[in-house]
């Protein structure tokens, strides 16, 4: 498999540290309200990477932290009257159930920044004592020009980074460019106690930490949105490689950003919304077809038109997936036809297709293709009479390559009684010749959001 690596800015064969395994480090939310649809792409674009090693036969172990003390999450608790800590926990359960519905599983790790001090501290003790970092009235700032290869991964030139940092200027820093690794505590903000006084971690330093104890000084893959590059990105690896002397990741990848209705998502612009509000209008799973339907490193537009375009792919997929389940139970038992055999087949040359693409640093879009034209062939040899030979083939391709992006997981729906009642009794119609009746029952049924099909093997139903 190959990826895209930002450190290099080139696609590169992934060869992990240990034979078999992999180690990704994932960067989370920040948990003080709902996370949103840009939110939501990382999530899912890397929730489909560890799977697709997974299926590739990995051992992977996944890592995606909560930074749960910022000032945003200490704002919003004053806000409310209550503790920093009541907030994080509140939108960390919130996370789980948008992940949940967005089909992301959950990382082996989950760590959060609150319960990481000692391993933050001791990072910060190392970087000081090796003249990375020094203490100024109870802060701790990372000494960035000391470390001479800073700006690697954003590729961009120290004269250009430090011409930005100068807004930041602080009497407290040698350099504009130096950054925290310690915040003196305040007034009423939440503490612990270091060897600089009472206070708080950077939002840096949390990650290195985080990464260093629960996958070692050097991993695999360390993920995260394009927005992290810089200087997120940029500063874990000062920090990290400082403190212990080696490589901090070998492969960097970022997914690309979204734009709603082809304009930068702000609150200030209105066009901000939250998975939770997304998924109100539309099935969790659209939104992740929606994520996977470009490729992750692609700039993909948010709108009505795009997200209605997600849900009818979606529907095709599911349109044929009820259809196989339907069938299985009805079809008749033999073995394969001439002609479902020549369609079985093309079986094998779309799941190469698939695995080419993910093989290409993980080009969804076009894995998703190969499964369409997968789902073209399966309707074919699905009309009419189908073997359940060919039924069970083509469904045990459909659910492995769909269950490698984590779609069309969700179990067949059932009819409440009432509506299995009324099916029940049009048929009994129709093989009386009472179509009259068996027509007005098939339209009360359509009114009521359930359209019927009926097939040589029976009546078939499904949501309008």
């Amino acid at each position: 498999m190959k990826l895209y690596n930002d450190l290099t800015r080139r696609k590169e064969e992934f060869v992990p540290i240990k034979e078999g395994e992999a180690t990704i480090y994932a960067c989370g939310p920040t948990v003080y309200n709902f996370f949103h649809i840009g939110n939501a792409r990382p999530f899912i674009v890397f929730d489909c990477l560890r799977r697709y090693l997974t299926y590739r036969g990995y051992k992977v172990k996944f890592v995606q932290n909560f930074t749960d003390v910022d000032d945003k999450i200490i704002k919003k608790a004053n806000e409310e009257g209550t503790t920093s800590e009541e907030v994080a926990q509140r939108y960390i359960d919130e996370y789980f159930v948008d992940a949940g519905g967005l089909g992301v599983l959950p990382a082996d790790v989950h760590p959060k920044a609150t319960e990481t001090m000692p391993e933050i501290i001791e990072i910060v003790k190392t970087l000081v004592d090796k003249g990375y970092a020094y203490e100024s009235n109870g802060d701790v700032y990372y000494r960035t020009l000391k470390f001479k290869d800073y700006g690697k991964l954003s590729h961009q030139p120290l004269d250009e980074l430090q011409a930005g940092a100068r807004i930041d200027v602080s009497e407290q820093k040698e350099d504009p460019l130096d950054f925290a690794l310690w915040k003196a505590s305040k007034p009423g903000e939440p503490a612990w106690d270091s060897p600089w006084g009472p206070g708080r971690p950077g939002w840096h330093i949390e990650c290195s930490a985080m990464a260093n104890k629960h996958l070692g000084q050097t991993i695999d893959i360390h993920c995260g949105g394009q927005d992290l590059i810089f200087p997120h990105h940029e500063n874990e690896i000062a920090q990290s490689e400082a403190a212990n002397g080696c490589t901090f990741a070998n492969y960097w990848v970022h997914n690309g950003y979204i734009n709603v209705d082809n304009q930068k998502m702000s609150k200030s612009l209105g066009n901000f919304f939250t998975v939770r509000e997304v998924a109100a209008k539309y099935d969790y799973e659209v939104i992740r077809f929606f994520m996977l339907s470009a490729h992750y490193r692609s700039q993909i537009n948010y709108s009505t038109e795009t997200l209605d375009q997600a849900k009818a792919g979606l529907e095709r997929l599911y349109n044929c997936k009820n259809n196989l389940l339907f069938l299985k139970d009805k079809a008749a038992e033999g073995a394969l036809t001439e002609a479902e055999a020549a369609i079985v087949e093309k079986f094998a040359a779309h799941k190469e297709s698939f695995l080419e693409a993910m093989d290409d640093d993980m080009n969804t879009a076009d894995a998703i293709s190969a499964i369409f034209e997968l789902v073209r062939d399966i309707n074919t040899g699905a009309a009419g009479s189908p073997t359940r030979a060919f039924v069970e083939a083509a469904l045990a391709i459909f659910e492995e390559l769909c269950g490698v992006l984590g779609l069309c997981s969700g179990k067949e729906e059932a009819l409440d009684d009432e509506i299995e009642t009324m099916i029940e009794q049009r048929q009994q119609a129709r093989k009386a010749k009472d179509f009259k009746t068996a027509d007005a029952i098939r339209d009360k049924l359509h009114e009521m959001g359930i359209v019927l099909e009926d097939t040589p093997q029976g009546v078939k139903w499904k949501r309008a």
